[in-house]
């Protein structure tokens, strides 16, 4: 196993991360379609063995990413357990069942999964920031001082908002998320901040919880794909010589991101993130279909 093969993931497993920490978004959903697109075009030696390899990793790389960003935002004070805890327990077993069933769809299905899940996320994020740009003026409900929460960052910025309630369309959307994780590395990140802004969470408290939520979840997920990776072909199985790489780079990226949170405009962030996943979901859809004989 040559360790000096990806050399080159470091400076962009950081850049990854700190974009993920920007955004929200979970960094496997965009180390995936790094590690099934580009590396296959640098040559074979690059190709990772298979689809789900390629999930297993991004998932991992992206817990450690994310636990970084964590500790900044804990730094922050701006994560709310209370919020995490509704969310997580719906997300975490739904996670390792998708993780489960992953191994047993062909890679060029999942890959197909993955551009139709991001195309509809894209949507998604531009439907959404249209209307918390509608709403941005309207403040809390302020009925009772008793159904608000209060929160003071570290830098004595004070959110007033309302813990909100998952209710049934929400732990539905939260629970495909967190399969969908499982199956094909991206989803649980990309449906809690929506979910949470469109409820009246302050922007950093959502983004701080999805950061939280997305660790647990992406965890449950890539170490039950790697489990199994590694029980059908040893632990030769994990590319240890790029996580030797993306690891470090994402733990570096998870501390820069939380830093720039508050001087990104929330709303180039979406729109640019969006534009990438509609480019992302039609390259991804060409390889897909390609590895299933289609194209």
């Amino acid at each position: 196993m040559d360790f000096t093969l990806y050399w080159f993931m470091f400076p962009v497993a950081m850049c990854v991360a700190t974009l993920a920490m920007l955004s929200g978004i979970g960094g496997a959903a965009l180390f995936t379609p790094i590690f099934v697109l580009i590396f296959p075009l640098l040559g074979p030696e690059y190709a990772l063995q298979g689809t789900v390899v390629a999930i297993g990793t991004a998932l991992l790389t992206e817990t450690f990413g994310f636990t970084s960003g964590f500790i900044g935002y804990y730094r922050k004070r701006l994560i709310d357990f209370a919020i995490v805890f509704k969310y997580l327990r719906i997300a975490a077993p739904v996670a390792i069942a998708g993780a489960f069933l992953a191994h047993l769809v062909p890679g060029g299905l999942l890959i197909l999964g993955y551009a139709v899940l991001v195309l509809i996320l894209a949507i998604i994020h531009i439907v959404v920031q249209h209307e918390e740009d509608v709403a941005s003026a309207t403040p809390p409900d302020a009925e009772s001082d008793a159904n608000l929460r209060r929160k003071v960052d570290s830098a004595g910025r004070e959110y007033v908002y309302k813990i909100p309630e998952p209710g049934i369309s929400g732990g539905l959307y939260t629970g495909i998320g967190a399969f969908l994780t499982g199956m094909v590395s991206v989803g649980i990140g990309e449906v809690i901040v929506p979910q949470l802004t469109k409820r009246g969470v302050p922007l950093p408290i959502a983004v701080a919880a999805s950061v939280k939520i997305v660790i647990v979840t992406a965890a449950c997920a890539s170490f039950t794909l790697i489990g199994q990776l590694i029980s059908e072909g040893g632990f030769d199985a994990i590319p240890w010589n790029l996580v030797a790489y993306t690891i470090p780079g994402v733990l570096i990226g998870g501390q820069i991101g939380p830093r720039l949170q508050t001087y990104v405009s929330h709303r180039v962030m979406e729109y640019s993130i969006s534009t990438l996943f509609i480019v992302l979901a039609a390259a991804m859809s060409l390889v897909g279909l390609h590895k299933l004989g289609v194209a």
